[in-house]
């Protein structure tokens, strides 16, 4: 079965991932954001957000940028992530993947954007 073709769109603005204490509260920094993911583990509060709101005390990797799959997508669809990470990874880009119920987005370093969008027009992906 050939890999799903999908349909990407770039998200305005620069992003960071940044990590907290397992146990700590949600911050106030990210109730208002456009977009935020948030992951609890036993081990981390993991947090995707707009780089400027984030604290310059808090330990981040910023200047991410996000690209969006449009959906919403089945949740049995096959493939999805690897259809864009697996060019990636041979193209050598890191790649910070977040899903949702809808849809996927994919995290690269903002100056490996323009090199990514390249890498995923070739391999059938619509970038618009």
């Amino acid at each position: 079965m050939p890999p799903p073709t999908l349909t990407l769109s770039v998200l305005p603005d620069s992003y960071a991932i940044s990590r907290l204490d397992p146990d700590a509260p949600v911050p106030d920094w990210v109730r208002d954001t456009p977009f935020c993911s948030l992951t609890r583990t036993p081990e981390e509060l993991s947090i995707v957000c707009p780089d400027p709101d984030v604290p310059a005390d808090t330990q981040a990797d910023r200047g991410w940028r996000i690209i969006q799959v449009r959906g919403p997508l089945d949740l049995t669809q096959v493939g999805v992530l690897a259809s864009l990470a697996k060019p990636l990874a041979d193209a050598g880009i890191s790649v910070f993947a977040v899903s949702t119920y809808d849809t996927d987005y994919l995290l690269v370093k903002g100056d490996a954007l323009e090199r990514t969008l390249v890498v995923l027009s070739a391999r059938g992906h619509n970038v618009g």
